[in-house]
Formats: structure tokens, C-alpha cells, sequence
């Protein structure tokens, strides 16, 4: 059994790209970055999100010597040109700050109209191998942005994100509503030829 690393401290995302390998058939034992406290984090200095999944996938792989995946994600807004994009986790100026970005976010658009407030969630996920083959998918949640949060569920700007086709956030769907059309989730999944291929 091929041991895959997800480059990530995050859990979650480890269980659900547990959970889409095995529903695909693939059997290969899956740890996050917490197995190799030692490996230090990567900088994300790409200027796309598939810069970014693929700095982390193949420091990861040289690291280890065993196949990666990463994935890089964020809220990309029409009328500013695709921004926060890769600086989401940082619009507010502190990394992370879910509060201050989405309050920042919010007085910026407060003047743009409902039919001008289209916006996406997107993912790149990259898989690299130690010997620097590699591959990036890209998956997408399309929407619109609220003028006020709504809901208690996910993180980042989930509470303003009101996918297309549905009346409610992102933050007002249940876990399982919200991965089975995240750009994440449909970023891992197509990733999923790739190590079919990559790694058997």
C-alpha cells in the first residue's frame, strides 16, 4: 500500500480526501503533515493557487521521498478582478483573520448591486511525486456574495458565498451539503484519475 501525504495540518481535509479515495476504490494510506512534525511549513509565495498547491506538493514529496498532495484555495470576486484570490487568508492584512476579512471584503462591495456581486470559491490541488512529476486540477463553487453573513457552519467567507442554484451560504449548509459541492472537494476529486495513474 503506497502511503500518499496530504500537505496539510488541517484534519478535516485529510478525512475527506480519505473519504473520496477509498469511495473511488483507491486503497493507499493517506496522513497529513502532522506525521512529519519535522518538515517545516512551505511560504506560499505562487502568484495562482496552482503555484501555490504545487510549492507545497513537491517540497512534501522531496521531503519525504513518498508522493503529496496540496491544495490551495480562495474567494475570487468579479467586479475586483478575481481578488482576495490567493490573499483571502490575508485580505484584512493578519493571516487568518476570518472576521476582519469578511468585514473588509463587505464595506468594500457595499455600494455593488445584486447583479454585479458574482463571485467563486476556487481550488487548486496538486499531486507531486519525489521524482517532480506532478499534476494540478482545479475545482470551483460558483455564487454570489450577501450583503450580510448568514450561518454558524464553515469558516473564511463562507457565510457570505450563496452558492449558485440554492437559497442559503455556504455556512447555512450541513457539512455533507457543502462538501458534496465544494471547490475543494471537486478539486480532490479530480484528482483522483491522476493517482489512479501516478501511483496505481
Amino acid at each position: 500500500m503506497t502511503r500518499l501525504i496530504l500537505a496539510t495540518r488541517n484534519a478535516g481535509k485529510v478525512t475527506e480526501l480519505h473519504s473520496i479515495l477509498a469511495d473511488a476504490g483507491l486503497p493507499h494510506e493517506l496522513v497529513g503533515a502532522d506525521a512529519y512534525p519535522d518538515i517545516p511549513d512551505v511560504k506560499e509565495t505562487g502568484i495562482t493557487f496552482a503555484e501555490n498547491a504545487l510549492l507545497k506538493a513537491h517540497a512534501m514529496a522531496r521531503a519525504t521521498g513518498l508522493p503529496a498532495v496540496a491544495d490551495d484555495s480562495g474567494l475570487c470576486v468579479d467586479v475586483l478582478n478575481g481578488a482576495p484570490g490567493i490573499f483571502s487568508a490575508r485580505w484584512a492584512g493578519r493571516h487568518g483573520d476570518d472576521e476582519a476579512n469578511l468585514g473588509l471584503l463587505l464595506a468594500q462591495l457595499s455600494d455593488i448591486e445584486a447583479p454585479h456581486r458574482g463571485a467563486h470559491f476556487a481550488c487548486a490541488a496538486a499531486l507531486a511525486l519525489p521524482d517532480g512529476t506532478e499534476r494540478v486540477v482545479e475545482g470551483r463553487l460558483l455564487g454570489t456574495l450577501r450583503r450580510a453573513p448568514a450561518g454558524t457552519g464553515g469558516f473564511g467567507y463562507d457565510p457570505v458565498l450563496q452558492p449558485a442554484g440554492e437559497s442559503r451560504t455556504c455556512a447555512e449548509l450541513t457539512a455533507a451539503e457543502k462538501n458534496a459541492i465544494s471547490h475543494r472537494g471537486q478539486a480532490f476529486r479530480a484528482l483522483v484519475p491522476a493517482v489512479r495513474e501516478m501511483l496505481g
